[in-house]
């Protein structure tokens, strides 16, 4: 971990989006509360969702080719600058009260194509900063420690600053956050090497990168994971501010409690699974992932007391944590490097492309038997997904473990038992 740390690169990028991520949670969060307090709909809460996520279903595998085509480093700055244009637009409006819903739901679609490219672009340019690959698993659990730590302090800003100000004071500081990423990155040094150019048409490469993920079960495995785990999960996270408001009377103070918890969670599992030695039991732990996530949103749907509620929500935020990050970590762990951007967009589009629907679903499922009853059917089907990687995960070791030993990561008898635990 601590030869990550000395990375400059490392240092910079991480330096420049612990301000950026601070604001992008204040943004999120704020956003939901001014939906919810416009319309008072849980089911427009899902609709917010479903237009801010659905264009990385259609987007995120084109973005996978231009990852492996083109500079990564080029891309991300791009989708840096134009994030930061939306979060102006969003306070100029909010500011100028003549924000409306229309607007909003406009502003969120073109956020989510930047997305698309956004977060398939950060995914493979990791691994281009680093000077020795060993370094990845320790270099992706400080990314994931670091979203989860901004994850805690932005919500928790913006509860206060919403309450003392108004939305629109947390898209300014959005919009302003995203110079610090921004100038980081123009001192950044990619050391990806420079591939000689392709003939092979973007069609014939998308289809490439399928048929590779449909042909590796422990990607596809996780992939699918990561799917299942968008659609049922991760969608309680957009009925929040139904939650503070409704079912605890409380504001948008409440709001950044309840988020705050939830990643206070996750923060703990992403120091968890970076501290962690490289003779750990991935595979148990993200089986135990799924198991606690699922239960503690069946906890969270049926209290009312709010103490008790916010425990709950840390622990779903811990079990969430454990899975995307672990499934993250091993999946670019064993994926071939002219695949990387490729499968990356997989994991995006699958994680975000089901995400929408599930949101969509979660909304209209509120607005009919309430937003406890819809996250106690949500954590029920989580915790079942225990059961299904539990159920699949012996008859892949033959596959994985060959790549993890190539890999030189540590693989002990012992991981042996489980064919993901070998990270």
């Amino acid at each position: 971990m601590q030869a990550a740390w000395k990375n400059r690169n490392l240092q910079l990028y991480f330096g420049g989006q612990l301000v950026s991520l601070v604001g992008t949670w204040m943004q999120q969060m704020a956003m939901s509360w001014l939906v919810y307090r416009l319309t008072n709909s849980p089911m427009m809460l899902g609709l917010i969702g479903f237009t801010s996520q659905a264009p990385s279903l259609v987007l995120t595998p084109f973005a996978g080719i231009i990852a492996d085509r083109a500079n990564r480093h080029q891309l991300i700055l791009i989708t840096q600058i134009l994030a930061m244009l939306q979060a102006a637009v969003l306070a100029a409006l909010v500011w100028t009260g003549r924000a409306e819903l229309w607007e909003l739901i406009v502003l969120s679609a073109f956020l989510g194509c930047v997305t698309a490219f956004d977060l398939t672009a950060r995914q493979t340019f990791m691994v281009d900063m680093l000077d020795d690959p060993e370094q990845l698993s320790t270099a992706i659990g400080i990314n994931s420690s670091l979203n989860t730590i901004t994850r805690l302090i932005g919500p928790f800003v913006a509860g206060i600053f919403v309450a003392w100000a108004g939305e629109g004071i947390c898209f300014v500081a959005n919009a302003v956050s995203y110079l610090a990423v921004i100038v980081a990155l123009l001192f950044v040094k990619s050391n990806r090497r420079v591939k000689p150019a392709t003939d092979t048409k973007p069609m014939d490469q998308l289809k490439e990168g399928f048929l590779y993920v449909c042909g590796n079960q422990p990607i596809r495995l996780l992939i699918v994971l990561l799917a299942l785990i968008g659609l049922f999960a991760m969608p309680f996270a957009l009925l929040m501010p139904a939650f503070a408001k409704d079912v605890f009377h409380g504001n948008a103070e409440t709001l950044g409690y309840l988020t705050g918890a939830s990643s206070a969670g996750s923060v703990v599992a992403a120091f968890l699974l970076t501290s962690r030695r490289k003779k750990a039991n991935l595979g148990s732990l993200i089986i135990m992932g799924c198991a606690v996530c699922g239960l503690s949103l069946v906890a969270f749907g049926f209290c009312r007391f709010l103490p008790l509620s916010l425990l709950a929500v840390a622990f779903a935020g811990f079990g969430s944590m454990i899975v995307m990050a672990g499934s993250n970590t091993l999946i670019q762990m064993i994926v071939d490097e002219d695949k990387r951007g490729r499968v990356m967009s997989f994991v995006v589009m699958a994680f975000l492309g089901l995400a929408p629907f599930g949101c969509m679903i979660a909304g209209a499922l509120a607005n009919k038997i309430g937003v406890g009853n819809t996250t106690v059917l949500a954590g029920i089907c989580t915790a079942l997904l225990a059961v299904f990687f539990r159920a699949n995960v012996t008859g892949i070791k033959q596959q994985v473990v060959p790549s993890l030993v190539d890999a030189e990561i540590g693989v002990t008898e012992a991981d042996e038992e489980l064919a993901l635990a070998k990270v």
